[in-house]
């Protein structure tokens, strides 16, 4: 229990907690942690939102760029080290996402589920925390303050029979500074005086009485108040607690320095970086727009005679033995001298080398019938074969 308070200036008097009504700050602290409560969750709501528009402005940064980079003319280890900072963008978008996403959900849905169960409400009395507490602070000073006002009271008798002593002091003095007064007159004049002198005793009399039971009741008065402030500390305590766990997540959130995914992606881009080689761009470069590229050197060319398509009207193979056209018992064994790829479905593709059977002579347009020994057959160049030794 503190000390009996001393005489402090007025004005810091009529502010102590001590003086009558003086204990509604405390009591409204619970509506104020009330308010606090929803504006941090209002505070981080709009923080969260930043880290939305910072996360949107990075993705948009991200693809605006990557599709200029891909139209420039970097190549190799610095290519990749370029788009390294937009694929880590992108990473640090998502992360800035979530940590959006954890400012709203998990630290403003905690402080909501706190709020629900440590400030419950009393049917028209507001909190029932801040009605307890000013009910009991309310008992515990009604004795002080009906003390209070008896001294006030007694003090202002007091203030008033001194002024009327001095007042009646001043004329005695008058009177005796007059030559002409007579005796009489000074006589009731002094009576006044000596009757002022009594009244004002008495009325200190009164008055150190009164103030000698209000410094009596004082360390009753200061122990019922501190035992009622003391369960407001201890709920402030609980609210502090809280608020500071909630604000070391908020931080745990918010700071990126310690996330191991930022260390991973800058982590990675620092690799990149650092895994630009000179040497490796130089030979890439080398190898795929310099002299390093593969090319055909000219060379003797062997000429291909030229193919004559004959619009004659299609072989139907069942009536082969009807045609005008000498059919060869047995084929003759021919070599292809050149590559051919037949244009139309009738006509027969081999290779340059490839040995196979002709089976009707040539035609007036040069075309020949052949027969491969896998069965396919058709069509080919006459000039394209030479008969087999």
């Amino acid at each position: 229990m503190a000390d009996p308070p001393t005489s402090p200036p007025e004005d810091l008097n009529k502010l102590s907690f001590w003086m009558p009504g003086n204990y509604e700050r405390t009591v409204r602290r619970t509506s104020e942690s009330y308010q606090a409560c929803k504006d941090i969750i209002a505070c981080m709501k709009d923080r969260a939102q930043v880290e939305r528009q910072y996360a949107r402005q990075l993705t948009e940064w991200s693809k605006k760029w990557k599709s200029v980079t891909d139209s420039r003319p970097l190549y190799g280890s610095l290519m990749r080290a370029w788009q390294c900072f937009f694929s880590s963008t992108e990473r640090l978008s998502t992360l800035h996402t979530s940590i959006a996403q954890s400012l709203v959900t998990d630290d403003g849905e905690r402080i909501r589920s706190w709020q629900k169960e440590m400030f419950p409400r009393k049917m028209f009395c507001g909190f029932k925390e801040s009605h307890d507490l000013g009910t009991a602070f309310s008992r515990a000073q009604k004795p002080w303050v009906k003390r209070l006002k008896k001294l006030d009271k007694a003090r202002a008798v007091y203030n008033k029979s001194c002024q009327r002593e001095l007042q009646a002091q001043d004329k005695e003095n008058q009177a005796k500074r007059n030559a002409n007064l007579s005796e009489s007159k000074l006589s009731k004049i002094q009576q006044k005086k000596e009757k002022a002198t009594q009244e004002r005793n008495k009325a200190r009399d009164r008055y150190e009485k009164v103030l000698e039971d209000v410094t009596g009741f004082a360390p009753r008065y200061m122990e019922e108040m501190e035992s009622v402030f003391d369960q407001s500390q201890e709920e402030e305590r609980k609210r502090i607690s809280f608020l500071k766990q909630t604000f070391l997540s908020i931080h745990r959130h918010l700071d990126i320095t310690n996330n191991e995914s930022i260390k991973a992606v800058y982590g990675e881009l620092h690799h990149t970086l650092m895994s630009i080689s000179e040497q490796d761009d130089l030979r890439w470069w080398k190898n795929n727009q310099g002299p390093g590229m593969p090319t055909d050197w000219p060379k003797l060319e062997e000429w291909i005679p030229p193919v004559k398509k004959h619009k004659a009207k299609k072989k139907e193979k069942p009536q082969r033995a009807t045609d005008d056209k000498a059919v060869m018992i047995g084929g003759v064994r021919v070599r292809a001298l050149y590559n051919y790829v037949g244009a139309e479905e009738d006509e027969l593709s081999f290779r340059a080398g490839e040995e196979f059977l002709k089976v009707e002579d040539e035609d007036d347009q040069g075309w020949c019938w052949g027969v491969k020994e896998g069965g396919d057959e058709g069509y080919y160049p006459a000039n394209y074969v030479l008969p087999v030794q």
